[in-house]
């Protein structure tokens, strides 16, 4: 009985990690939607995304709320989340969904991803933690919208015609917050580097 208690306990230790590898293991599946192109792998890509984010929402708080939180955890976490987004990203503007003009918006994304991903990297020699702002949590959550309805187009458009404007709307409303928490994050940064 101790053992399999034991067992559990250590399973449950790992869920948040668990739950972290899950949206890295993700990415290929969402890859296979957009090699294979069809109303069916329009909507198998949003359910994937989705399952990502909200694994994404679970990992975090399983960690707080039961106190296992874990350096492994804290690096792949953030590693996970850009990876997703990245290559949901670049997938769309890929295959045209996000065209034109409105390539800036996801530029603007992907180069604040991982300007805070090198600024994080820097403060952490210095032993000073960048934590997330609650504006940026609201652009994510922004973001994850944006990123859905536009990986159901065209078949999400049969459902609400105006999927892919909706889609590109709320990816520019987080490419103005990324840019606002962005360079929130890189003031906060700089006056770190100016008291070295």
């Amino acid at each position: 009985m101790t053992k399999q208690r034991e067992r559990k306990s250590d399973m449950l230790k790992s869920l948040p990690n668990m739950l972290t590898l899950l949206r890295i293991a993700l990415i290929p599946a969402l890859y296979i939607c957009f090699a294979f192109p069809s109303t069916f792998a329009n909507w198998a890509a949003v359910v994937i995304f989705t399952v990502a984010g909200i694994s994404d929402f679970f990992d975090g708080y399983l960690a707080r709320r039961l106190d296992l939180q874990s350096r492994l955890g804290r690096m792949l976490d953030p590693i996970a989340d850009k990876l997703m987004v990245g290559t949901a990203l670049i997938l769309l503007v890929s295959n045209d969904t996000i065209y034109g003009f409105h390539d800036i918006a996801a530029i603007v994304i992907l180069c604040r991803e991982l300007l805070v991903s090198g600024l994080r990297e820097f403060l952490m020699e210095s032993q000073v933690s960048l934590p997330v702002s609650n504006l940026a949590k609201y652009k994510t959550v922004i973001q994850m919208i944006a990123i859905g309805f536009l990986l159901s187009v065209p078949a999400g458009q049969s459902v609400l015609a105006m999927s892919w404007e909706i889609g590109l709307v709320l990816l520019w409303i987080a490419a103005l917050l990324t840019l606002w928490t962005g360079y929130s994050y890189l003031r906060t940064s700089l006056g770190h580097i100016d008291d070295e």
